[in-house]
């Protein structure tokens, strides 16, 4: 990981609140628990049902709850991990709890920080028309900490956000920094593209056994691709 020791020490002492803690929500949790970017006192997470809320808090030692007007009280962070049609939505909830200075970091697909700042303004009352916000782009890779993050600054996000997002996304592999015109590209290339690859490695994965192959691709097939990809990235 290679945030700095400036700003991970930085992270330690702000507050996250993380909304809709499902798959990537709960491996971003995960990954910044593990490696201490955020303290467990200082994080607070939301999902649908007080059954997985029960459950999630027991695991990871956070507060959890399915109330995001709640979760993001006090909050210096919201990473904003809810489906993207359910955006506009969240956003009237809690906008009357989120603080002149927070920052939102939004992983909704698709959705424009101008949406979110609009929606932001609105529900304030004009209270948050300099609202700071970074629209990222993750893929699934992160869960096994190779992700590769794209992130932008809506209007009022500055610098220093954006490397708060930058070492957020770098917990769980690599983050760069683009123009927000580039994101959909990035939506339909970084985060679906390796979903193609699987289906490849799939395939390769099943051929020998449907050819009566005496030996496993695993053995052969699947590290030569491996090596080929980590060669040709680099």
């Amino acid at each position: 990981m290679c945030y700095s020791l400036t700003m991970s020490s930085k992270l330690s002492e702000s507050k996250l609140a993380v909304l809709g803690a499902g798959k990537l929500g709960g491996i971003l949790l995960r990954a910044y628990l593990k490696q201490g970017l955020f303290v467990s006192s200082r994080v607070s997470a939301t999902v649908r049902h007080p059954e997985r809320a029960a459950a999630l808090a027991h695991e990871l030692g956070i507060v959890v709850t399915t109330d995001n007007r709640e979760a993001v009280k006090g909050a210096d962070i919201i990473l904003l991990t809810v489906k993207p049609q359910t955006v506009g939505q969240v956003l009237q909830e809690i906008a009357p709890e989120i603080g002149s200075e927070s920052l939102l970091v939004s992983v909704a697909a698709s959705v424009p920080t101008g949406f979110v700042e609009q929606q932001l303004a609105a529900a304030s009352g004009g209270k948050h028309d300099n609202a700071a916000v970074v629209r990222a782009m993750p893929n699934t890779p992160a869960a096994v900490d190779c992700g590769m993050t794209a992130i932008c600054a809506g209007t009022h996000a500055q610098t220093e956000h954006l490397e708060i997002a930058r070492t957020m996304f770098d917990a769980v592999g690599r983050t760069i920094v683009l123009d927000e015109k580039h994101m959909d590209a990035v939506t339909g290339l970084s985060a679906s593209g390796p979903a193609f690859a699987y289906i490849i490695l799939e395939s390769l994965a099943e051929r020998p056994v449907t050819a009566s192959m005496c030996f496993s691709s695993s053995t052969i097939v699947l590290p030569t691709a491996s090596n080929i990809v980590r060669a040709t990235s680099r």
